[in-house]
């Protein structure tokens, strides 16, 4: 009999989201059309941002992101080890260095005691970051009030990287408001919270960042007037007035974006669900479950535990191993970046961001999505007992 697999996460597509893809097709717009705009207005509300632009994908939205900042050649860019490459990749792309700030040990978040030691430190040898980018990861938001004041002491620029985040809350207000930043970038990758199948997009409530991101996003190009030198030939002219790039998304993907947010405060409340069965059900095993902070309503991209290792008579990798041997395709989130052979190159070295290694030597991402079925999370609870209570010390 074949073994059944259950994935660390998937997208929930309906048959109203085929419709609304189906009905793209059908239209006269595949790309740069109707929906893309209806899209970013249905983000922007939900969130109580002025402002969304959505592209192809949360890198290239990250990237834009940092231009429209003014990020370049000289200019540093700090975020956290435990994230995707891409939230420090960005900043190498724009010419700038790069550095890290060492996650908490309950929330594996960017560590605001160690950022504000590390700005203290920058700004003596007058090395203070140009952009700080909190990455809210599991879901789980940042401390951005305490965040916020730190960008206005030190006078650098937040991008919230909330790509875990969609459908979360933050002192009450959806994350994606930019209340505390300067813009936040969702990601609607297919085990993202919602999906464009690949995707991404920019919040922000400035006009002035709002309009350089739609010209970053195509090419640089101005159809504006008022931005063009000299005048316009007619109703077909346009400029490129600085270097941009495709970063397009195209109609079909935002009918797909814009169908899945009818679903997203459902997708939450059942991983939250989710994530309240686990504790109840792991609670007494030898690993830490996710910590939850007061102040934040998580969207739960993922559900990680820990393993205490000194109560186990197994490795961390013996245990994933087996986990995965059963079918239950757990996963790891993330390796720290500074530990990547590329950054090694660029200098960094083992045991610079303690809590970050720690936590990757301990960390075990275990299945969590909307369509996960009570039978499913059974069978991962009882594995985790099984492998747990035979493999204590």
């Amino acid at each position: 009999m074949e073994k059944s697999i259950i994935p660390y996460g998937r997208q929930c597509i309906s048959e109203t989201d085929i419709r609304a893809v189906v009905d793209v097709l059908r239209s006269d717009w595949l790309t740069q059309g109707p929906a893309i705009e209806q899209f970013e207005k249905a983000v922007a509300e939900y969130c109580g941002a002025k402002y969304a632009v959505a592209v192809n994908s949360a890198t290239s939205a990250l990237h834009i992101a940092c231009l429209a900042a003014g990020l370049g050649a000289g200019d540093m860019l700090w975020t956290s080890p435990n994230t995707f490459v891409a939230s420090a990749n960005c900043g190498l792309y724009c010419g700038a260095g790069v550095d890290f700030v060492d996650i908490d040990s309950r929330t594996y978040n960017l560590n605001v005691a160690e950022l504000e030691k590390k700005l203290e430190i920058a700004l003596k040898s007058g090395r203070v970051p140009k952009i700080v980018i909190p990455v809210h990861f599991a879901g789980q938001s940042c401390e951005m009030d305490k965040i916020g004041d730190l960008s206005r002491k030190y006078g650098f620029s937040v991008i919230e990287d909330a790509s875990h985040a969609i459908g979360g809350k933050y002192l009450g207000a959806p994350i994606g408001g930019c209340q505390f930043s300067d813009m936040t970038v969702f990601s609607f990758h297919p085990v993202k919270i919602i999906t464009t199948g690949e995707g991404g997009m920019v919040l922000t409530n400035s006009e002035d960042l709002h309009e350089r991101l739609i010209r970053l996003r195509s090419h640089g190009i101005t159809r504006n007037p008022q931005l063009m030198e000299g005048e316009s030939h007619g109703p077909w002219y346009y400029q490129q007035i600085e270097l941009g790039f495709n970063y397009r998304i195209t109609d079909i993907q935002a009918a797909l974006g814009l169908s899945q947010m009818s679903c997203l405060d459902a997708f939450v409340a059942r991983r939250h669900e989710l994530a309240t069965s686990y504790n109840e059900a792991l609670c007494e095993l030898p690993i830490t479950i996710p910590f939850q902070h007061k102040d934040v309503y998580s969207a739960f991209h993922l559900y990680v535990i820990r393993l205490n290792l000194g109560q186990l008579a197994m490795s961390h990798r013996e245990v994933f191993d087996v986990l995965r041997s059963k079918g239950i395709l757990v996963n790891l989130h993330y390796i720290p970046i500074h530990l990547q052979p590329y950054y090694r190159k660029l200098g960094f070295r083992q045991e610079t961001f303690p809590e970050a290694e720690k936590y990757y030597g301990e960390a075990i991402t275990l299945p969590v999505y909307p369509s996960m079925t009570e039978d499913d999370q059974d069978k991962v609870i009882k594995a985790l007992r099984e492998l747990f209570i035979a493999g204590k010390r």
